[in-house]
């Protein structure tokens, strides 16, 4: 088994490009090398400049690559159809233009990767980690969202050679056990794979280590994160979106949280897991200050309990 670890811009609050507060791209790239960590990924849309050369000194002055792209869109309404394969031919077209992650033996498909994250919703996000009171998608609504996902990924494939892979996400209409199970039946292994994130799958009620195993044939990429269990109860009481939590603070460090990454690891050993697990914190990216010191004590209790 053959893992590398990575990072992401969300562990210093980067979600909404419009948030005024965000810290520079280029404070992001310092801080993910400051804190030990080779590669990251590129962040929303429009966070990262697309400027191909500019990125490309950014990342090898630091010795650092990207390991995946994101969209984090609407995948739901038909009217955005053109807006989604537009940031997938730009994202895809920068990121594998620029210095390329390695190869693991025995990684299924190369990186970089495309997350493909469904958000956007009111009613759902208000509903995040609440499957009981969530409202499900139309038949028309879902074979709608599944036809933009293939679009997306086939157009990532045919023209560029990226894997695009489902990211299930809290407060967005791919979340729980039900959803997920949906969208493996209903978008072939070959068209795309699954990003699981072990922090949503948390939030929406599911065993982390035993929903890996259950799509093993789809784990392509993973995500991992933790959750401060006294924050998600008193949020779980409350009428709240998905981000606010994150800025109560409902994502821990890695290793301090309620997610048994010992018996993760013993599952990814079982199934031979080989390729990338990006580390994730959301947070206020008022709070970014702490971010450094996170991210580098996430990856420090990973490498204590080998991985």
């Amino acid at each position: 088994m053959t893992i590398t670890i990575t990072t992401a811009p969300c562990c210093w609050g980067v979600d909404d490009v419009a948030n005024p507060n965000l810290p520079p791209w280029t404070q992001v790239l310092d801080e993910a090398a400051a804190a030990g960590y080779g590669g990251l990924e590129l962040g929303p849309y429009g966070y990262v400049p697309l400027d191909q050369m500019r990125v490309s000194e950014a990342l090898r002055s630091r010795s650092l690559f990207i390991v995946a792209g994101t969209i984090f869109d609407d995948l739901i309404s038909p009217g955005n159809r053109d807006n989604l394969l537009r940031q997938t031919d730009e994202i895809c077209a920068l990121i594998t233009r620029l210095p390329p992650p390695p190869q693991a033996p025995g990684q299924r498909f190369p990186a970089p990767y495309l997350t493909v994250m469904d958000w956007g919703h009111d009613e759902r996000d208000y509903a995040a980690g609440h499957s009981d009171r969530a409202p499900r998608l139309s038949e028309e609504a879902w074979a709608g969202m599944v036809a933009n996902i293939r679009a997306i990924a086939d157009l990532a494939r045919e023209r560029h050679g990226v894997r695009a892979v489902i990211h299930p996400h809290a407060g967005g209409f791919i979340e729980f056990e039900d959803e997920i199970a949906r969208m493996a039946r209903d978008i072939p292994k070959d068209v795309a794979g699954f990003c699981l994130d072990t922090g949503h799958l948390y939030y929406a009620g599911m065993d982390p280590a035993q929903t890996l195993e259950r799509y093993a044939d789809r784990l392509d990429y993973l995500h991992f994160k933790d959750i401060d269990r006294a924050v998600f109860d008193r949020v779980m009481g409350q009428r709240i979106r998905f981000f606010e939590a994150c800025a109560q603070g409902v994502m821990c460090p890695i290793g301090r949280g309620a997610i048994d990454y010992p018996a993760i690891r013993s599952v990814l050993t079982r199934l031979g897991y080989a390729g990338f697990i990006t580390v994730e914190q959301e947070r206020d990216p008022r709070h970014a200050g702490g971010s450094l010191a996170d991210v580098k004590a996430s990856r420090d209790y990973l490498t204590s309990v080998d991985f």
